[in-house]
């Protein structure tokens, strides 16, 4: 590594946003630019993306954070990337975009099921996940069969943060993080498999595989182009990366055998790290990112994604607010905790039991106000995420504190809720930029600045506060998941009849 290069630039590809952050060779920030792109819905339960939008977003932030930062890019000793996992992206056998699938996509939620009635033990034998509605090969399989127009027209099949990396670099490959969370690899090996891909009715889907490599390998160089569009150095190495949730557990600081991360972002996320993948079909996803390295997890499209949609929809009409998540967590802050307090289900993108699960607010009384609501999807996101981390512990996967991270991280209010809730210590890292962090980690051994992740991860990562759990209001939570449990089940009739009504038309 020369002198000059001082420096590491993280690439985040969100479901929406896409952020470039650039950290010190020891993990500090020192500037960020982010974009944030628009989602599309054409039909209920289709949530797209413009493909073409993605590289236009990140060279925008690319630039907007080396201008930010003021270094030279030649101090830039390799950029490193992160990105949503599941959903699909397509390039056309031109490598012209073809089309962008997000993961919260529900469009293939009854090929899905009959996928999982028929061949989801065979499934689960070979890759130990069960096919779900934004599962990339579910959706690749949905494409096949009701847009075989497009399916024929498809040349390759990336994910969100491997699109930028081909722009950066003209390499078309992606990482066995994102692939096997997808369900596209065999595991443990971590390798590609033909009789995978025929379960899911795609054994002529081999074509459109990239070149598989490993998460802190590099897979190219910023192009002349590249550079020109983004102020980058030409030749800086690109190094492949990690799904995002792993960079952002990494880039907590959980590392290693028994290390948990929780993040509280557009999906709930709950991971505990192993050195052999944990084999039963109650939990959602393995995903290899290492040799003998494994993040077993317990996700669903639950978390923060509902507060997101409650900002969005109410906080910001009008433009009353300067700051529309200050507002939402000071009226959070002015509730005090009540047995009568209203609850909330997290399930306005359905949920992991099922695609037919729906949000809604239920116990509301005429005293009730806007700050009682926002509590209660808070303490709804962090209900689901308990139940998750239940369905790990079932499993035997357990551990006894967390790492949190995501957006609700941030909060004043969701970490010391998690501890209660979850009766763990909960610690928040210092850096805000997790998943830019971890994708920098993979970058610092990628070039051989750190010799692997464990150093990595104990020299760039530091702690900001731990919450330790109240045990009052354990009880008080404790009383409070039973009956949302009990509402749960009692509305699943209900949920199932509605999504049933909208099917039929």
């Amino acid at each position: 590594m020369a002198d000059q290069a001082r420096y590491l630039l993280g690439l985040d590809a969100g479901n929406t946003v896409i952020k470039a952050v650039l950290f010190d060779l020891e993990g500090r920030q020192i500037a960020a630019h982010a974009i944030d792109g628009a989602t599309e819905t054409p039909a209920p339960g289709m949530v797209e993306r413009s493909v073409t939008e993605l590289w236009d977003n990140a060279r925008v932030a690319i630039r907007g954070c080396l201008e930010a930062g003021g270094c030279k890019p030649s101090a830039i000793a390799a950029i490193g990337m992160a990105g949503h996992g599941n959903g699909l992206y397509l390039l056309d056998r031109d490598d012209e975009a073809l089309i962008g699938i997000q993961s919260l996509d529900t469009r293939a939620a009854a090929l899905a099921g009959k996928l999982d009635a028929d061949k989801g033990d065979a499934l689960h034998a070979i890759c130990l996940q069960r096919p779900w509605p934004s599962q990339t090969p579910t959706l690749l399989a949905w494409l096949k069969a009701n847009r075989p127009d497009l399916y024929a027209r498809a040349g390759t099949l990336l994910f969100a943060k491997d699109v930028i990396g081909w722009h950066l670099t003209g390499k078309k490959a992606s990482e066995i993080s994102d692939m096997s969370g997808a369900g596209l690899l065999r595991l443990p090996e971590a390798a590609y498999d033909s009789d995978l891909l025929a379960l899911y009715g795609l054994d002529d889907a081999e074509r459109l595989l990239p070149e598989l490599v490993e998460p802190t390998s590099i897979v190219g160089n910023a192009t002349g182009a590249a550079a020109e569009a983004t102020g980058l150095a030409e030749g800086t190495p690109v190094v492949a990366g990690y799904f995002d949730v792993v960079a952002s557990a990494l880039g907590s600081g959980a590392v290693g055998s028994g290390a948990a991360s929780i993040i509280v972002g557009s999906w709930s996320i709950n991971q505990v790290f192993s050195d052999v993948p944990v084999r039963d079909d109650r939990v959602f996803m393995i995903s290899a990112y290492g040799r003998n390295r494994f993040a077993n997890m317990e996700n669903s499209a639950t978390s923060a994604a509902n507060l997101e949609w409650y900002v969005r929809s109410f906080v910001e009409r009008g433009g009353h607010h300067d700051d529309p998540f200050g507002f939402v967590n000071d009226a959070v802050g002015s509730v005090t905790p009540g047995r009568e307090d209203p609850m909330f289900h997290p399930f306005l993108y359905g949920g992991r039991l099922g695609a037919h699960q729906r949000g809604g607010f239920f116990g509301l009384a005429g005293w009730h106000g806007e700050g009682h609501l926002l509590r209660a999807l808070y303490e709804g996101v962090m209900f689901e995420h308990r139940r998750h981390i239940e369905v790990l512990a079932e499993a035997g996967v357990t551990f006894d504190r967390a790492a949190l991270a995501g957006g609700g991280a941030r909060s004043p209010h969701w970490p010391a809720m998690f501890a209660d809730g979850l009766g763990v210590p909960v610690t928040v890292a210092q850096a805000r930029e997790t998943g830019a962090l971890g994708a920098v980690i993979a970058a610092s051994v990628g070039v051989g600045i750190h010799p692997d992740e464990a150093a990595a991860v104990a020299n760039m990562t530091r702690p900001a506060r731990t919450f330790a759990p109240d045990p009052h209001m354990r009880a008080h939570y404790d009383r409070r998941y039973e009956i949302w449990r009990r509402a749960m089940r009692a509305m699943d009739p209900v949920w199932r009849d509605l999504a049933a009504s909208e099917t039929d038309g």
